[in-house]
C-alpha cells in the first residue's frame, strides 16, 4: 500500500475546480491523488493543459479512468492510504443532459454511487462531494437556503444532484461516514469550462458572432470566482469532517450571495473584452431557472470565510487569462 501523507483523492481532477482544488493542496503540502476520464464533452487540450500544470508537483499522481468502473475504484482504494475523498466527477451541464441523459446516470449515479461504497469499505475518514444549486429548481424562496425543501429540481442534472444528497445522508446514517455535500452556485474563473455562459460568450464576442441570451437576459445568477470556491473547500477541509453530534452529514451553499441580473454581466464581459456583444435574445430555456441566490450563514459560521471577489473582478481576472491562454492581444 502507498502511504499518502496527508493524502487527498481528487476524482475529476482534470475539470475545472478538480484542478484548482488539487493544485490549491499540492501547493500546501498535501499529497494529492488525482482521477479522471478526460472525457469529450467539451476539448479535451484544456483538460491536459491543466494536468500539464499538475504533473509539475511531486506530490501529485495521476491515474486515467473512470469512477464508473467499479473495480479501477476498489485497486486505486487497496493500493494507497487515502485519508480525504473530494468527489467532483460528473457529468456537467444542465441544457446537455436533455441531449445526453444516459451519461448523467452513469456518472453522477453510478459513479457516485461506487465512490461511497469504496469510502464505506475502506473506512474513509471524510468524504466531500460536489452537489449543484441545480437541486433548488423553481425555489420561489429568496436567497436558496440549505434548510429549504429540493424535491422539485427542473432539469435530470438538478435531478442526478439531488440523488447524490439523498444516497450520501443515507451512507452517512447507516455506516457513519463522515459526508459534507457542496452545492455550489454558476462557477467562473480562470481555466474554466468552455460549455460556461462566459466562456461561450467570450469566444463569440471575440469573433464577432451573436451571443444567445436566454429569457430576454432577465435572469440572475449567484456567480462565484473560483478562488473563493476552492478556499472555501480548503478551510472544510482543514475543519475536519461532521462529526455524530452533527449526524455525521453536513451541506453548505458555496455562493457570492450577491445575484447579477444577466445583461450586467455580460455588460462587464463587455468592458474587459473591449468589444460589444450581437444579442440575439430568446425566450426561457427548459431546464433554466430565472434566479440563484445562496443563503452561505452556515458557511460563515461553520469556517469564518464568504466569498469576496466582484464580478467586476472575477471578470477582469477571467479575461486576462482567456487572452493568455488563447493568445489574444
Amino acid at each position: 500500500m502507498q502511504k499518502l501523507t496527508g493524502g487527498v483523492f481528487v476524482t475529476g481532477c482534470a475539470g475545472f475546480i478538480g484542478f484548482h482544488l488539487s493544485k490549491r493542496l499540492l501547493d500546501e503540502g498535501f499529497h494529492v491523488l488525482g482521477i479522471d476520464n478526460i472525457n469529450n464533452y467539451y476539448d479535451t487540450t484544456l483538460k491536459y493543459d491543466r494536468l500539464s500544470i499538475l504533473a509539475n508537483y511531486p506530490n501529485f499522481s495521476f491515474i486515467k479512468g473512470s469512477i464508473e468502473n467499479l473495480e479501477l475504484l476498489e485497486s486505486i482504494f487497496d493500493q494507497y492510504n487515502i485519508d480525504i475523498v473530494v468527489n467532483l466527477a460528473a457529468q456537467a451541464g444542465v441544457r446537455y443532459s436533455l441531449k445526453n441523459p444516459h451519461v448523467y446516470i452513469q456518472s453522477n449515479l453510478v459513479g457516485f454511487a461506487n465512490i461511497l461504497d469504496c469510502c464505506k469499505k475502506y473506512q474513509i475518514k471524510h468524504l466531500i462531494y460536489a452537489s449543484s444549486s441545480s437541486v433548488y429548481g423553481n425555489n420561489k424562496k429568496i436567497p436558496f437556503s440549505v434548510n429549504d425543501r429540493v424535491d422539485n429540481p427542473v432539469s435530470l442534472y438538478g435531478a442526478t444532484k439531488k440523488a447524490n444528497e439523498v444516497l450520501a445522508y443515507s451512507y452517512s446514517q447507516l455506516y457513519q461516514l463522515p459526508v459534507t455535500g457542496l452545492r455550489f452556485f454558476t462557477v467562473y474563473g480562470p481555466w474554466g469550462r468552455p460549455d460556461m455562459a462566459y466562456y461561450t460568450f467570450s469566444n463569440a464576442i471575440m469573433n464577432q458572432e451573436p451571443i444567445e441570451v436566454y429569457n430576454y437576459g432577465n435572469m440572475k445568477r449567484d456567480f462565484t470566482y473560483i478562488d473563493d470556491v476552492i478556499e472555501s473547500i480548503y478551510r472544510l477541509i482543514k475543519k475536519g469532517p461532521p462529526d455524530k453530534s452533527n449526524s455525521y452529514y453536513k451541506i453548505y451553499n458555496i455562493g457570492n450571495h450577491h445575484p447579477v441580473n444577466l445583461n450586467d454581466f455580460i455588460q462587464v464581459l463587455e468592458e474587459h473584452l473591449g468589444k460589444n456583444a450581437d444579442m440575439r435574445l430568446l425566450p426561457f430555456q427548459p431546464g433554466d431557472v430565472q434566479e440563484t441566490y445562496a443563503d452561505i450563514d452556515d458557511l460563515v459560521k461553520d469556517i469564518n470565510y464568504k466569498p469576496v471577489t466582484s464580478v467586476k473582478e472575477g471578470i477582469r481576472k477571467f479575461v486576462e487569462w482567456y487572452k493568455e491562454y488563447n493568445k489574444i492581444s
